[in-house]
């Protein structure tokens, strides 16, 4: 009977030194998992890194040839802005070539540093057709300058009107898309300014 007892005991001690054991390799398992836990941090930086990297998608012949036109056709506003500020007989015309002057120079600042950080070319001069546009006007003084200033301008931002709307719809370029967006409201503007002025008839 005590031989049954002895090897009972010897059992049970067994059984209750693998029992801790257990625990603590459970426990030294959870330390190790929590601490992995606490270096998760380091790699979810680094993928917020690179999220937050600027990307832009490639730019299309198509949005290049928008950014010949928009920066060439912003210069000859502003040139005719100017001529305009200078020559037009009409207080009227002469504050909406101020506006244009202000507001087509803002927008071709901002299109030459989208341009630039897409590697699009500017162009430095007027395209052949806006440079007629400027000759056409320099030898036209008092009311005859006015009438054919403002004609023009109605003229030329239906046009621009029409290949902004283009742009902001068809390409595949945020930066882009979202400047010509921007512009038609104030394309607009200057449109029925435009408009209001020659239907006052001068």
């Amino acid at each position: 009977m005590k031989k049954v007892s002895i090897v009972f005991l010897f059992f049970a001690g067994t059984t209750v030194f693998q029992a801790c054991n257990d625990s603590s390799t459970t426990q030294d398992t959870a330390t190790t998992s929590t601490d992995s836990t606490k270096m998760a941090p380091a790699t979810t930086d680094t993928g917020m890194a690179n999220n937050n990297m600027a990307s832009t998608a490639p730019v299309s012949k198509e949005s290049s040839e928008f950014v010949m036109k928009a920066a060439s056709g912003g210069m000859m506003e502003v040139e005719l802005g100017q001529m305009a500020q200078q020559k037009a007989k009409s207080q009227r015309v002469k504050d909406f070539a101020s506006m244009l002057v202000t507001d087509h120079t803002n927008a071709n600042n901002e299109l030459k540093s989208l341009a630039t950080a897409n590697n699009v070319s500017v162009p430095t001069t007027m395209m052949t057709d806006h440079q007629k546009h400027v000759d056409m006007m320099k030898n036209k003084t008092g009311t005859d300058f006015d009438k054919a200033y403002i004609s023009m301008m109605v003229a030329d931002h239906k046009e621009d009107i029409e290949q902004y709307k283009k742009e902001a719809n068809a390409t595949s370029n945020d930066a882009f898309k979202g400047f010509a967006a921007k512009a038609l409201p104030v394309l607009q503007k200057h449109m029925d300014s435009a408009q209001a002025i020659h239907n006052g008839k001068m």
